[in-house]
């Protein structure tokens, strides 16, 4: 019996967190959804979210799609009233994991067709240290916008920092930190990000080494399209 009132218990429980999951999500139409500088057609915001903040300074494209425990704020705190009108812009189809962060309070604006991984942090403001005798929470630094190109990948626990520039179809490795400018179409990795691959039209994807990773197409890489003995080696 005590089995059995326990497997109810579960069973009742997971059906209420779905339906709290479904019942719970932001989308068109939605009166969260409203307050929201724009919030396009087709877009998702999961339940629960962790922080939303300024969103009146937040403007979502189409079919986006953001994870669960998501944090998306713009400005100082709920009060603040002089927020830039598009503090944070994200581009159509764009793909945001669970737990991602992204802190704005000039510009952060995201392209279309990217993809964060899971705990992903961005923001285009630091902390100041040179007072010695102010707490560091109090010493704010420049705020320096950040862009990320249409296209790009930025893979799990990323950290984008202020003045970071991304370019197009970028791949950006899990666990690095980011700032300065990065070229389009290349593969970037480290703390501090270095360039590791880039894509030289006619040759390849070229190496810090000079070794070349050959040219494909198609969502797998032409992998369906080799001859066994390829995939097996490869």
């Amino acid at each position: 019996m005590r089995n059995l009132s326990k497997r109810l218990a579960n069973r009742a429980l997971l059906a209420g967190w779905r339906w709290a999951s479904r019942a719970g999500e932001v989308v068109p139409g939605t009166r969260e959804a409203e307050k929201f500088g724009s919030f396009g057609r087709g877009s998702s915001l999961g339940f629960p979210a962790a922080t939303l903040m300024g969103t009146r300074a937040i403007h979502l494209g189409e079919d986006v799609l953001v994870g669960r425990q998501a944090s998306l704020s713009v400005g100082y705190g709920p009060t603040q009233q002089d927020l830039p009108e598009r503090g944070l812009v994200i581009g159509d189809r764009t793909v945001l994991g669970a737990r991602i962060t992204i802190v704005a309070h000039v510009s952060i604006e995201i392209g279309d067709d990217v993809w964060f991984g899971q705990d992903v942090f961005v923001t285009d403001s630091g902390h100041g240290y040179q007072d010695p005798n102010l707490p560091i929470g109090e010493q704010f630094g420049a705020h320096l916008p950040v862009r990320i190109g249409s296209g790009s990948w930025i893979g799990h626990g990323a950290i984008i920092l202020p003045g970071a520039n991304i370019g197009r179809n970028v791949v950006v490795a899990a666990g690095s930190v980011v700032r300065g400018d990065h070229e389009d179409h290349s593969v970037v990795g480290g703390a501090p990000a270095k360039l590791i691959r880039r894509y030289e039209p006619g040759v390849g994807w070229v190496g810090t080494r000079g070794d070349v990773r050959p040219i494909t197409s198609g969502h797998f890489g032409g992998l369906f399209d080799e001859p066994e003995d390829t995939i097996a080696t490869a």
